[in-house]
């Protein structure tokens, strides 16, 4: 079998193509998109790792007329328009910029980040200080940007400045690609210095607004920003969203693209598995996967058959957002979430223009935001039985991968809210033996959780280990104590007392008291107790916690003062 390279973490088309990296075929978007060349601004919005990048850089190479690109297309479906491509391909000025890498930890780091990708655009430009169509204010124009000598207003008329002098040198009107037009807002926005981002990228973004050197301009990135926010006055502006259809089949894998990688691989075992942790996004009337998973577990896959599937997508970004949900009081939320969790969906109405800085500010703006970003995907109208209001969605989770994201920021946030909270009470029951008064404490509590797992043992062996966990104790969980292994035995060395807790789970209400008392029975039989005791614990009592959804019953005994 010929050897397949998959281009894992690589965006730049021409170095796919001219290394033989594994390719699929999305050059369609190229002749959607001319159907409608006349439009001035086409603004694609698609989660992060969907292929937007590689998609602006396939572009760049087929436009650019600096370049002769048709052995990097050679068998592929572009190709087969010969009309198309004699007028098109590399027949335009192009001007390609991504803004990925605007980030800082404050305005005057973030601007810098700026400044650095347009000198390096302007360097990719240089042969225009020899064109005899270009006057010498715009040959100092190049200087102050190369040399970094160009004033912030320089900067924000650099876009604007470079289409005109690049048509001025070829005599034909510039075709224009800016990806990830949203990032510096967005780290903006998480860092504190939004306005003042915002101001300066509306200014780069007017190079869209009534410019008489674009041919056309494709604009990507995950939110659609409120045109009056920073598009202001740019006319014949059209968004192409994970709602739209148009588009939908050339961002994210379709089944038919993982079949034949997966065939071309000799990887077709793995289907059903790469299709519950990697698909169930629907963008348009298209059911997609995401291809930065795929690409990355079909590389685990070739270099380890048996690599279980894992979570890549999580680590491409700050997952900022779920905290900012799960941390809400508001009780609605929670039950949402956990009907989510729990493999079902919400109807929730969306908004679909935002601005950076209300994200937070509404709990609708909140679930447009988990569905424009990749954390949830509306489900079809034929797979729920009552039809959403006009503009709501009925919202779920995509696959295994995001569920398994959300069960772990869940988790997290409970950690980090038990330990900071006063769990006094919660130690004086455990220490002076009032079960009553621990019962009363986890239900409490419970109530203000958010549960998963289906209430399975797991979840509130880790509900009680964090609640127990960071108080100057020593908390041993699924320990190796007495004939088996105890749940949670929580040690207090200094006063030489401790405490053994076995869970278990009740079927119904009405079993709590019954699943208490086999808890109880297991410490006894299995010497959990007396094995704490012979190791030099003066005071050791012993909790039964049955647990029946958000209900918890604690019972205790006492062996030995």
């Amino acid at each position: 079998m010929k050897k397949v390279n998959i281009p894992v973490g690589r965006s730049d088309f021409e170095y796919i193509r001219k290394n033989d990296f594994y390719y699929i075929d999305k050059t369609g978007l190229i002749e959607e998109l001319l159907k409608t060349s006349a439009r001035q601004v086409t603004l694609i919005t698609r989660p992060r790792r969907f292929g937007k990048t590689l998609n602006m850089s396939m572009m760049a190479e087929f436009f650019d007329i600096q370049k002769d690109s048709t052995f990097l297309f050679k068998g592929l479906s572009i190709s087969k328009n010969p009309e198309l491509c004699s007028v098109w391909m590399n027949q335009y000025p192009v001007v390609f910029i991504s803004f990925r890498n605007v980030d800082g930890l404050d305005f005057h780091q973030a601007y810098a980040k700026l400044y650095s990708t347009i000198e390096d655009l302007y360097n990719e430009h240089l042969y225009l200080m020899e064109s005899k169509n270009l006057n010498p204010n715009d040959l100092r124009f190049i200087r102050n940007i190369t040399e970094e000598t160009a004033a912030q207003v320089h900067i924000e008329n650099s876009l604007l400045r470079l289409t005109r002098m690049l048509s001025a040198h070829y005599g034909k009107p510039v075709i224009l690609l800016i990806d990830e037009y949203d990032v510096p807002l967005a780290k903006a926005s998480v860092k504190g210095y939004y306005r003042e981002m915002l101001n300066v990228m509306r200014g780069v973004l007017s190079v869209l607004k009534d410019n008489a050197a674009l041919c056309f301009a494709v604009v990507t990135g995950c939110l659609q920003i409120v045109k009056e926010s920073i598009f202001t006055g740019t006319n014949n502006f059209v968004t192409d969203t994970i709602s739209d259809s148009r588009l939908d089949k050339y961002f994210g894998f379709t089944q038919v693209d993982v079949d034949q990688l997966l065939q071309d691989t000799k990887l077709s075992d793995h289907k059903e598995e790469i299709k519950e942790w990697y698909n169930g996004y629907l963008f348009g009337n298209c059911n997609v996967y995401c291809p930065w998973d795929v690409m990355n577990h079909v590389e685990n896959l070739l270099l380890d058959p048996s690599a279980p599937p894992a979570d890549y997508w999580e680590h491409t970004s700050h997952n900022d957002v779920i905290y900012q949900f799960i941390s809400t009081t508001e009780a609605d939320i929670n039950d949402k979430f956990e009907t989510l969790l729990a493999g079902g969906y919400i109807i929730e109405p969306i908004e679909p223009h935002l601005t950076y800085d209300i994200l937070h500010s509404s709990e609708r703006n909140l679930w447009t935001l988990l569905y424009f970003t990749g954390y949830l995907t509306r489900m079809q109208i034929k797979d729920i039985p009552e039809t959403p209001a006009d503009g709501s969605l009925a919202l779920t989770i995509p696959n295994a991968e995001i569920r398994r994201l959300f069960q772990k920021s869940v988790s997290e946030w409970f950690l980090a809210k038990t330990q900071a909270s006063d769990r006094s009470e919660l130690f004086n029951a455990l220490w002076n033996g009032d079960a009553g008064q621990m019962q009363d404490f986890l239900n409490d509590t419970l109530f203000d959780t958010i549960s998963y797992h289906d209430y399975q043992e797991s979840f509130y062996h880790a509900f009680l280990a964090g609640l127990l966990s960071r108080k100057g104790y020593k908390v041993e969980s699924n320990y190796e104590n007495g004939l088996e292994r105890s749940d949670i035995v929580v040690k207090d060395r200094k006063n030489r007392r401790a405490a053994v807790i076995e869970t278990k789970i009740a079927d119904s209400e009405n079993r709590l008291a019954a699943a208490c008392e086999d808890a109880l029975k297991q410490i006894g039989k299995k010497q959990y107790a007396a094995a704490v005791q012979k190791a030099g614990y003066r005071q050791v009592t012993s909790f039964g916690i049955a647990f029946y959804q958000k209900q918890c019953r604690v019972e205790k005994m006492t062996a030995g003062k």
